[in-house]
C-alpha cells in the first residue's frame, strides 16, 4: 500500500538526482505502508547539501553534473577496508592501477594489504591517466564483545547528590559511585548521561542532549574541592562563604524540596574556579596543562573562544558581530587575542574536567569493574553552540534532525539539532566525527550512541516546516562504522547502540556484525511479529545491554502501580479517556506479571499491593532480565530506592520538571549517596544480581 503526502511527490529527475545524493523520496513508517516525501522536503535538503533544484532546468544540469562526476572518479572521498577483507571500491579499480598509501605511521605502501588499522591517505594512478586521492580507513572486522557478563546501574549524574555536591551530582559523587559499585556491589559499570558542554542561558537549557558541545563537557559536573589548586587558594574567606551557599543549595534540594538548579551551582563553581585560577600551577602540573593544549589543537581553542565571545555576546550567536560569525574571519582572531585570559581560562576548566573524568574512570577499574562508566554521546548538538559555529561547514544550513510521524507521534517529531553534512564528513575523512569519538574515549569504559540509526540515515527537517514535511538523509553507514570500530578498539572500550524505536531493516544485523551492542527495554520486548505478548527471556538477544526501563521512561515502580498514567493525566498528555489508559496500562503490566509469576520468578509476594509486594515484583524484574542472555544488565539507580518521577518526560516542557529531579524514595524524599550505600530496599535489589549468577 502506498500514500501519498499532501503535497506531489518529487518528479522523476529530482527523484534520480536525490537518490545520487542519498536523499530519500519516500519512507515507510511501517512494512505495509509507504509515504512519499515532498517536493519541498527533498529540494530543501539537496539545496543544503548545495545542489540547485530551483527550476527543472537547474535539476536536469545538476542531475548530469552529478552522473558525470560519479562515472568519472575513480574513488569516493573516503574508502574502506576491514581488516582481512577486500573492498569494493578497490576492487572497481581499473585494471593496472597504482596504488600509493601514506599511513598514519609514517610508512609508504604499495598494497592495502596488512596495513595497520588507522585513517591513511591514499592515491591511486590509473593506466588512462587519472588520478585520485582519498582518506583510507583501514578498521578491525568488529569490536570484541564484552568478556565477562556484567550488571551496572544506570543514573543521570545531576540527579545524584551527595553530602559534599554544590546542590547537584558532580564527578566527584560518580567517582565515590563507582569506587563503592565496583568494590561493594560487584557491579561491572556505571551508565551516566551526556555530559557535554551546555550552552549558557538564562535559564540554561537543562537537557543533556541539546548540548554547546559534544567534543568538550561541562566544567559544571566539577568536584572543586578536588582540583589540586583549591588547597592553596589565598581568599579562604570568600572559598568559606561559596561553601556555606553551596551547602545552602544541596539542603533547599535534599530537604525543602527544590529543583536541582543548574545555573545557581554554576554561578557558585565559577566563582570559585576564577579564584582556584589565581593560584600559579606547579611545574608538573603546568607542563601536563601544556601538553594538553597541544593535543587538543586548534579544536579546544575553538571552543574556548566561543565560551570567550558568548560571555561578551550572549549564547545566541545570531545577535553577535557578523564577522564573529565565522570561526577563521580575521575579527574573530583579533577577538580571541583580545579574550586571551578568558580563552585560557575555559581551557582550563576543559582541562580540569577531562582529569576528573579520567580518575573516575580510574577509580572504577581499580575497584574491579571490567567496563567502568559508560558515557553518552548525544545525537547532535545546538544550532547556536560552540561545535556548530566552529565547524559550521559540516553542518546542513536550514535543516533539524528529528524523526517521522509514526504509531507513538503522528505529528512527527523536531530535535533542533542541525545534522552533519554525509558530503563534507567524507571529503574530510570524517574528521570532526574521529575526534569527538578519540574525546570521549580518552575517559569512557564503554560509549553509549544516542539514536545509533543515526549511523545509516537522519530524518532532516526543514526550518519554519513541520517535521512531516522532512525526509531521510543518508550516510555512509560502513564509513561511520568503520572509525567507530576504529576508535574504540584503540581504547579498549564497548560500545552500546540506542536502537529503540523503529529501526529499518538490516540496521541491527549490520550493528551487531561489528560488534555494537543494542539496547533491549522490558516493556519493548514482545512478540510483535506473532501474538504481542512478552516476549520469553531466552528469546532476547544476548547482544545488548537490557534493562526495565530509561531516563525517558516511567520508573518501574510508576510502571507497576499505574502512576505513569495519572501524572500524564494530570499534565493533560493523554490522547484517550482516563478509563482506557489505565485499562490497557493495567493489562500490560499484568500481562508481564503473569509471565513472571509461570517463570516462578516472583518471591514473597502478597497482601494488597504495597511496599513489600512492589519490592518484590521489581526484584522479579530483574531476575527476569538475568534470565535473558543479554551480555549486560543495567539497573536503573531511582529503581533500587522506589522513586516514583522520571527525569524525562517526553512532549513537556514547562510543565514538567525534566532534569532537575534528585534521586528520591517512594515518598519523594531525595535519596543522598550516602543514604543509597545503606539502603535495605537497595541491597535487597543488588542481591538478586548477586545470588542469581548471570547465564
Amino acid at each position: 500500500m502506498t500514500a501519498q503526502g499532501s503535497a506531489d511527490p518529487p518528479s522523476e529527475d529530482l527523484s534520480r538526482l536525490a537518490a545520487l545524493h542519498g536523499v530519500a523520496t519516500s519512507y515507510s513508517p511501517s512494512p505495509d505502508r509507504t509515504v512519499a516525501a515532498s517536493v519541498t522536503a527533498v529540494s530543501l535538503a539537496l539545496a543544503a547539501l548545495g545542489v540547485d533544484t530551483g527550476t527543472p532546468e537547474a535539476t536536469r544540469a545538476a542531475l548530469a553534473a552529478r552522473e558525470r562526476e560519479l562515472g568519472e572518479r575513480l574513488l569516493p572521498p573516503t574508502v574502506v577496508v576491514w581488516s582481512g577483507a577486500t573492498s569494493s571500491a578497490l576492487a572497481d579499480l581499473p585494471a593496472g592501477t597504482r596504488l600509493r598509501i601514506e599511513t598514519e605511521q609514517g610508512e609508504t605502501r604499495a598494497s592495502v594489504e596488512q596495513l595497520p588499522p588507522g585513517v591513511h591517505r591514499l592515491t591511486a594512478d590509473a593506466p588512462d591517466g587519472r588520478t585520485a586521492e582519498a582518506h583510507l580507513v583501514v578498521a578491525p572486522p568488529r569490536l570484541p564483545t564484552p568478556t565477562a557478563r556484567s550488571y551496572g546501574l544506570l543514573v543521570q549524574l545531576y540527579s545524584l547528590l551527595s553530602r559534599r555536591s554544590w546542590g547537584m551530582g558532580d564527578l566527584g559523587d560518580l567517582t565515590e559511585l563507582s569506587a563503592w559499585a565496583g568494590r561493594a556491589l560487584g557491579a561491572g559499570f556505571v551508565q551516566v548521561n551526556p555530559l557535554h558542554a551546555a550552552v549558557p542561558g538564562a535559564p540554561t537549557d537543562p537537557s543533556p542532549y541539546r548540548p554547546s558541545s559534544r567534543r568538550f563537557p561541562d566544567p559544571v559536573h566539577l568536584r572543586v574541592e578536588d582540583i589540586p589548586e583549591y588547597a592553596h587558594a589565598e581568599d579562604r574567606s570568600r572559598i568559606r562563604g561559596l561553601l556555606g551557599r553551596a551547602a545552602e543549595l544541596r539542603e533547599a534540594v535534599l530537604e525543602k524540596g527544590a529543583l536541582i538548579d543548574r545555573d545557581a551551582v554554576w554561578a557558585l563553581k565559577r566563582e570559585a574556579l576564577e579564584l582556584i585560577r589565581e593560584v600559579e600551577l606547579g611545574p608538573g602540573r603546568r607542563a601536563a596543562y601544556v601538553d594538553f593544549l597541544a593535543e587538543q589543537g586548534e579544536a579546544l581553542e575553538d571552543h574556548a573562544t566561543w565560551c570567550a565571545l558568548a560571555e561578551v555576546h550572549g549564547s545566541d550567536r545570531s545577535r553577535w558581530p557578523a564577522a564573529l560569525r565565522d570561526p577563521r574571519s580575521p575579527e574573530t582572531a583579533r577577538a580571541r587575542r583580545e579574550l586571551m585570559d578568558r580563552v585560557d581560562f575555559h581551557s582550563r576548566l576543559a582541562w580540569l574536567t577531562d582529569g576528573q573524568l579520567t580518575e573516575a574512570q580510574r577509580a572504577a577499574r581499580e575497584a574491579g569493574m571490567p567496563v567502568g562508566i559508560v558515557h553518552d554521546l548525544a545525537v547532535g548538538v545546538h544550532p547556536d553552540g560552540a561545535d556548530a559555529w566552529a565547524q559550521q561547514e559540516y553542518f546542513a544550513a536550514g535543516m533539524s534532525v528529528g524523526a517521522p510521524p509514526d504509531a507513538f507521534n503522528a505529528r512527527g517529531q523536531d530535535w533542533g539539532l542541525p545534522p552533519w553534512r554525509p558530503d563534507r564528513l567524507a571529503e574530510s575523512g570524517y574528521a570532526p566525527y574521529r575526534s569527538l569519538l578519540k574525546a570521549l574515549f580518552r575517559y569512557a569504559g564503554a560509549l553509549r550512541i544516542d539514536h545509533v540509526m543515526g549511523l545509516f540515515r537522519l530524518w532532516w527537517v526543514p526550518q519554519g516546516h513541520p517535521p512531516t514535511e522532512g525526509t531521510y538523509v543518508r550516510y555512509d553507514a560502513e564509513a561511520m562504522l568503520a572509525i567507530l570500530v576504529l576508535e574504540a578498539s584503540r581504547a579498549g572500550a564497548v560500545v552500546i547502540g540506542e536502537d529503540l524505536g523503529t529501526v529499518e531493516p538490516g540496521v541491527r544485523e549490520t550493528l551487531r556484525e561489528r560488534g555494537v551492542l543494542g539496547t533491549s527495554v522490558l516493556w519493548f520486548e514482545r512478540d510483535w511479529e506473532g501474538d504481542g505478548q512478552p516476549l520469553p527471556p531466552e528469546a532476547w538477544r544476548a547482544d545488548c545491554l537490557a534493562t526495565a526501563t530509561t531516563h525517558d521512561l516511567p520508573p518501574t515502580a510508576a510502571r507497576l502501580t499505574g502512576e505513569h498514567v495519572e501524572l500524564r493525566d494530570r499534565l493533560g498528555l493523554l490522547t484517550r479517556p482516563l478509563e482506557e489508559e489505565r485499562a490497557e496500562a493495567a493489562n500490560d503490566t499484568g500481562e508481564w506479571l503473569g509471565l513472571l509469576a509461570r517463570l516462578g520468578l516472583l518471591h514473597g509476594t502478597g497482601g494488597a499491593r504495597g511496599g513489600s509486594e512492589e519490592e518484590a515484583e521489581i526484584q522479579a524484574v530483574h531476575r527476569f532480565l538475568l534470565r535473558t542472555p543479554s551480555r549486560m544488565i543495567g539497573i536503573w539507580l531511582p529503581d533500587t530506592v522506589g522513586d516514583r518521577r522520571p527525569q524525562n518526560l517526553p512532549g513537556t516542557w514547562d510543565q514538567y520538571p525534566n532534569w532537575r529531579l534528585p534521586i528520591a524514595d517512594a515518598a519523594g524524599r531525595p535519596v543522598t549517596l550516602e543514604e543509597l550505600a545503606g539502603s535495605p530496599r537497595l541491597h535487597a535489589l543488588i542481591d538478586v544480581l548477586r545470588t542469581v549468577r548471570p547465564g
